[in-house]
């Protein structure tokens, strides 16, 4: 749950960072997901070449678009729902049909964490989650360079422990234990809202 929230947490900051008008942090975007939204596009469309075709302008529409985003769904869900409609446009246009069923909520299921049912969500748990967002996102810029650098690299770029290594110049055990650090930091900055978050749950349970 916390590497789920650590996630959303960076999407949201660099989300942010590109309304401000930084370029940059749409391409970390690019990076982090580009391999899952191909995968999501696959599963409508079998030739890879149009797959790439698909994946950059669900890309270009993302970022287009991308002013708009208020975080009333996770990012990775928004992007998926503009991969899929992508997907089904460009089939569309080339008369072709998209598969027999719809996979929309299975994908958005399977993409969404723990903090989605925002259905349910009252003021107050919204406000608990922009606090945990804000939360994340302090603690990550308090960690020193080293930690910070490795669980940016793991989480908002989604490299592999090997090529963390090999970017940073040291043994893929140092990565572990530095990224392993990291969370640990970010966690106990998120405890007192996290317990304070359980409670109303255990008073009705009681």
């Amino acid at each position: 749950m916390t590497e789920d929230r650590v996630s959303q947490a960076l999407d949201h900051d660099l989300v942010a960072r590109v309304q401000r008008g930084d370029t940059a942090a749409f391409d970390l975007l690019v990076r982090k997901y580009q391999h899952r939204i191909a995968a999501v596009i696959s599963r409508y469309i079998r030739d890879w070449s149009e797959v790439q075709d698909v994946a950059q302008d669900t890309f270009i529409r993302a970022y287009r678009a991308i002013k708009n985003f208020r975080g009333d769904a996770q990012f990775s869900t928004w992007l998926h729902t503009i991969a899929v409609n992508t997907a089904k446009n460009h089939l569309a246009a080339n008369n072709r049909r998209p598969p027999g069923e719809d996979i929309d909520v299975e994908d958005a299921e399977q993409f969404e964490s723990g903090l989605r049912l925002r259905d349910t969500d009252t003021p107050e748990r919204e406000l608990m989650r922009q606090q945990l967002e804000q939360t994340v996102v302090a603690a990550v810029e308090a960690l020193p360079q080293d930690l910070r650098e490795a669980i940016t690299l793991r989480e908002v770029e989604g490299m592999s422990y090997e090529d963390i290594a090999e970017r940073m110049g040291c043994p893929i055990g140092t990565v572990r234990s530095r990224i392993f650090r990291a969370r640990e930091a970010i966690d106990a900055r998120m405890r007192p809202l996290l317990d304070h978050d359980e409670l109303p749950k255990r008073s009705k349970a009681s």
